[in-house]
């Protein structure tokens, strides 16, 4: 619930900043979506990658190749 918290103060605040004026409906859509989206966000960048090797080269106007 902390960081519902801390997102009830940024998202306004942010918008703010922007001069995006939001209403209470769309601050809750904004709020959920964090609630939804934020721990799956931490997770990935607690994930400890390497181990994995780095690609080399690769041509992402190609598929990758099958192994």
């Amino acid at each position: 619930m902390e960081a519902s918290g801390r997102a009830d103060q940024f998202i306004p605040a942010a918008l703010a900043a922007f001069g995006v004026e939001a209403d209470e409906i769309e601050l809750a859509v904004m709020g959920a979506a964090h609630e939804m989206f934020w721990p799956p966000i931490l997770e990935l960048l607690a994930l400890d990658t390497s181990a994995v090797a780095s690609e080399h080269d690769h041509d992402l106007s190609q598929a990758p190749p099958r192994r």
